[in-house]
């Protein structure tokens, strides 16, 4: 279990990490570390910007392997030296992005451009930052990828104490009046997502205007000069487009209006979506070469979403998944091993290891490969053959989707065979339709890819920028020690793509209406830096020995994607065959690794589930290296290669070492968790209210141990679920009582039935206490007594000697009841997925079931963070503005309120000047982003968005306190400030 370990040294009050850098807070000097690849800070001393020289593409191959090998070693020396740190306190941040644009309203023309002043007004925010560092309040200030761009944190972390969520909201306030204290008179600077007329504009688009295209991103669509002047920028950019081969590739579904032009010349398109009311069109972002080759840049296949994620061949066609029977029809088989590929090339089928499912009497579900006879592939990217090599022995048979799956309680398997397992007693194979599994039916409907629905019209983009040009909203935290960081990464997993739905904000792309809501699709494809042969594709160019894996091995995600592997592996007090239950349960999706490197990992001390995490990472190539940070960094005492490889796996979550220190006065800084998804919100309550419900849902799950574990096979299809247009939407008035937990005045909420967005999530979010074994028949939950008026006293005891005393042959019924300092067995090993089928089971649950809950056994994660701040006692002061920030995301779960990415759509297409053909004009542009901006400021009402919340008005004249002058003023001053005053209504009236 997770170890809450005595306290170490303390953290410093001026230690600030965030998701792309450390940031250093001293009087005189800001130390911080790009989000771009190489860890080596650039400081900024009194406004002065120092830099190395990247390496051009070519020269910087040749130090590729030293780069990775170096950086392997320095993760172990870092390891080593850190690993025992125990006993941190919580210290926590966020960070948001703001795009900077110029209004032009000249002679009745309304047009909206990229202000290419973010160098310029970064560098006077921090001068001001420091003639005001006496402040209690403050922010640091750091480049963006985009020359609009600006980045803003707090200067001082968050700690752990109840209050400092109070000092989230003002700190983002102060933010937003100190940037717009900078700008002119026609610049806005509104917290949204993306420019909405990235790329469509020409050299027109930004002020100064640039001319489209140029050496470094060799784009059609943007200029070289939007991007960051500082040379790390435009080096990531150029040596993503070189390694890769060409130019990125982004195609994004285009929204279907009523006169979308796309739409009426598309052959065989009827209107409609063959997905139908209750399901999601689904944009597999990050997969879509073969769709490309066959469809051209201006079209995109799509998939809808019925009752489990849509999948595609290898082709990038849809496809319909089947069920199958594991049933090996051999003397002494047990079942088969999964295959990270199919035979190919004459090349066996690579097996994979430590994997114990499936056995015989598993269902699995999948598709067969056209071009590789007798062999499915998995959905969860794996491959199994449906018959021996002889075709005498079958292993694979048909059934109905309606059939599911045994799912015993998992037990230690053999390995004596490379193709099959040893067998099970026979009696274990008489049932073949059993109550139920971890995997629900799936039935996935496609339409007839000859009609065309599938194949929809798209937008199309071809540089970086229009990924990391995107805005949006991350938090870091500090946890205790090592265990609990990697415990956080993994539980945070899970609600990435939850909170990206739920905040989603990004409707635009490129001057059209896209039939997506979210941003993080777009970056995956900006950045995506594989080579053909990486991507899956045929790819005739010679093996390139400097690049990881040569540059041939497959890789099944960008290097910006949700993550391939968890993290964390607790101690169990079960058999030896459990420590990887974890590893084999949930980790259920293709991870790539570096062989050599994994095997320098287990050699060093690394456990299996790390050196799996860290070998993964190390399948990509470093994408910047500067002349003079090669061989001259020390890999016993600093991680600049790592980092190198480390900072660039831009991941739904990130999980951060404690950085070197490289004097006695530098600050500690302890092991961290990074969470990214989220997207970026109009108004800093917002922002603030999402900040603050990550933050208290971390503690929530540390203090009630909870586990919200899935298979990763469903945390991606939930990804690919988040992107749809209105994910959470509902659609029809019938309703269903929702019985819940905590607090007592959402008894009588209503929720309605149908809604477009579901997503897959744990059903148990605390260990059984009774029977596991039905699937909603015979169980008791923990949250299931409370609701039910049914607490028991339970025995207590008080030392592990008393726990090693019970009797022998106590079962784990009754074991699971025995209670140490008022925390039950079952509770303490909860997250080694120790308990059997029902226990670690998970369905489909809307956004609104997921935040407020469903039936008796799962309580929704609102009502857990109200038992939470009861728990703690929380003061009436910060529990009235946490209600505020739950009641706010309650009424968004549920539909009662809308998301920015519905607001701006709604926005557009109410707009005057919209002709209903997905075009949003400059006229378009410029009214949503000055509407945005007074949002933002608090001059605008939106209900719709903010339901009854008012944003206090937001100035930039209260920017930096105001001092306490004695400094005599002259006569006129005088006179001018009391014929004001007497002015007043007020004044007048009483005298």
């Amino acid at each position: 279990m997770r170890h809450r370990g005595t306290a170490s040294k303390p953290s410093s009050p001026f230690l600030f990490f965030t998701e792309r850098r450390i940031f250093v807070a001293v009087p005189v000097l800001l130390v911080f570390l790009l989000h771009c690849p190489l860890v080596s800070a650039f400081t900024l001393q009194m406004g002065l910007l120092k830099v190395g020289t990247p390496q051009p593409w070519p020269v910087s191959k040749k130090n590729l392997n030293y780069v990775r090998e170096a950086g392997v070693r320095q993760f172990i020396s870092t390891y080593n030296r850190v690993k025992d740190l125990k006993g941190d306190e919580l210290m926590w941040g966020d960070e948001i992005e703001y795009g900077i644009f110029i209004l032009e309203d000249a002679n009745g023309v309304k047009k909206v451009r990229l202000s290419l002043r973010a160098k310029e007004i970064m560098e006077t925010l921090n001068q001001n930052e420091q003639l005001f560092s006496r402040e209690t309040e403050g922010c640091n200030w750091v480049p963006e990828y985009g020359a609009w761009m600006v980045e803003a944190t707090p200067s001082r972390p968050y700690n752990a104490y109840l209050n400092d969520l109070l000092r989230v909201e003002r700190n983002m306030r102060l933010r937003r009046m100190r940037i717009l204290a900078q700008l002119k008179e026609n610049e806005i600077a509104p917290t949204v997502s993306v420019f909405p007329l990235l790329g469509v504009l020409g050299e027109d688009g930004s002020v100064p205007p640039v001319p489209v295209g140029g050496p470094i991103t060799e784009s059609d669509y943007i200029g070289d000069g939007i991007i960051n002047p500082h040379p790390r920028f435009g080096a990531l950019s150029a040596n993503i487009r070189q390694r890769r081969g060409e130019k990125v590739n982004i195609r994004v579904p285009l929204f279907h209006d009523t006169n979308t032009p796309e739409y009426a010349n598309h052959p065989g398109y009827t209107s409609g979506s063959c997905c139908g009311d209750d399901s999601m069109l689904l944009w597999r972002f990050g997969k879509g070469d073969a769709s490309r080759e066959k469809h051209g840049n201006g079209y995109v296949v799509v998939g809808c979403s019925n009752t489990a994620a849509g999948d595609f061949s290898d082709e990038g066609d849809p496809v319909t998944l089947e069920k199958w029977l594991v049933n090996v029809e051999c003397e002494g088989c047990k079942g088969l091993f999964y295959r990270s590929s199919p035979p190919q090339n004459n090349s066996p089928a690579v097996i994979v290891p430590d994997a114990d499912w499936p056995r015989n009497g598993e269902i699995v579900v999948g598709a067969a490969i056209p071009d590789v006879p007798g062999w499915i592939r998995l959905q969860n990217g794996y491959y199994l053959p449906m018959y021996s090599d002889d075709g005498e022995i079958n292993f694979l048979q048909r059934v109905s989707t309606d059939t599911h799956a045994k799912n015993q309680q998992q037990e230690e398997l053999g390995s004596g065979t490379p193709n099959f397992r040893q067998s099970l007693p026979a009696s274990e194979m008489q049932e073949l339709v059993l109550k139920h599994s971890l995997e629900t039916a799936v039935n996935i409907s496609f339409c007839n890819e000859t009609s065309m629905v599938n194949v929809r019209p798209a937008i199309h983009m071809d540089a970086m920028a229009f990924g990391m040009g995107c805005c949006c909203l991350q938090i870091t935290f500090q946890a205790t020690d090592v265990d609990e960081s990697r415990f956080l990464y993994d539980q945070l997993a899970v609600m990435a793509p939850i909170m990206m739905a739920l905040t989603a904000s990004t409707p635009v792309l490129k001057g059209r209406l896209a039939d997506t809501d979210c941003r993080w699709g777009v970056i995956c494809e900006g950045v995506d830096d594989r080579t053909p042969a990486e991507r899956g594709r045929e790819d005739s160019s010679d093996p390139d020995p400097e690049m990881a894996g040569k540059g041939k091995r497959r890789l099944y995600k960008s290097r910006y994607d949700s993550i391939s592997t968890y993290l964390y592996q607790g101690s169990t007090a079960e058999d030896s065959h459990m420590k990887n239950r974890i590893l084999n349960m949930y980790n259920d999706i293709p991870v790539p690794i570096d062989e050599d490197k994994y095997r320098d990992l287990r050699a060093a001390g690394i456990d299996p589930l790390l050196s799996q995490h860290i070998a993964h990472i190390f399948v990509r190539d470093p994408l910047v290296i500067f002349d003079g940070a090669v061989e001259e960094v020390d890999d016993e005492t600093q991680t600049e290669h790592f980092e190198s490889i480390q900072s660039t796996n831009w991941q739904t979550v990130r999980w951060k070492p404690p950085p070197p220190r490289n004097g006695p006065n530098d600050p500690h800084i302890g092991w961290r968790t990074e969470f990214r998804s989220m997207e970026i919100q109009l108004t800093d309550f917002e922002n603030a209210a999402f900040t603050t419900f990550i933050t208290l849902l971390t503690r929530v799950i540390l203090t009630f141990d909870l586990n919200l574990y899935i298979p990763l096979s469903r945390v991606d299809a939930n990804m690919q679920r988040a992107h749809g247009r209105n994910a959470g939407k509902i659609l029809c008035p019938q309703c269903c009582h929702l019985s819940l937990i905590w607090p007592s005045q959402f008894k009588n909420f209503r929720l309605p039935k149908a809604v477009k967005g579901k997503f897959f999530f744990r059903r148990h979010l605390a260990p059984l206490e009774e029977g596991d074994d039905g699937f909603g028949e015979q169980y008791t939950s923990m949250f299931s007594r409370a609701v039910n008026g049914a607490r028991n006293e339970l025995p207590t005891i008080h030392s592990e000697n008393n726990f090693q005393r019970l009797d022998t042959n106590t079962s784990w019924g009754s074991l699971q009841e025995v209670i140490e300092d008022g925390v039950s067995v079952k509770r303490r090993i909860a997250p080694n997925a120790s308990g059997g089928a029902e226990e670690n089971s998970y369905e489909e649950m809307t956004m609104a079931e997921i935040m407020t809950g469903k039936k008796d056994y799962f309580p929704g994660l609102i009502p857990l963070i109200y038992a939470y701040l009861d728990h703690i006692q929380c003061d009436s002061v910060t529990m009235e503005r946490m209600t505020k920030y739950l009641d706010f995301i309650e009424k968004r779960a549920t539909g009662q309120l809308v998301t920015p990415a519905t607001w701006i759509r709604n926005f557009i297409r109410r707009h005057e000047d919209y002709k209903f053909d997905s075009v949003v004009t400059d006229v378009i542009a410029y009214d949503l982003l000055v509407a945005c901006k007074e949002i933002g400021e608090g001059k605008r009402a939106a209900p719709e968005l903010l339901g009854d919340n008012v944003i206090k008005p937001i100035l930039a004249a209260n920017a930096y306190q105001k001092k306490l002058d004695s400094k005599r003023v002259n006569n006129a001053q005088i006179l001018s400030l009391l014929e004001r005053y007497s002015a007043r209504k007020a004044f007048a009236e009483t005298h």
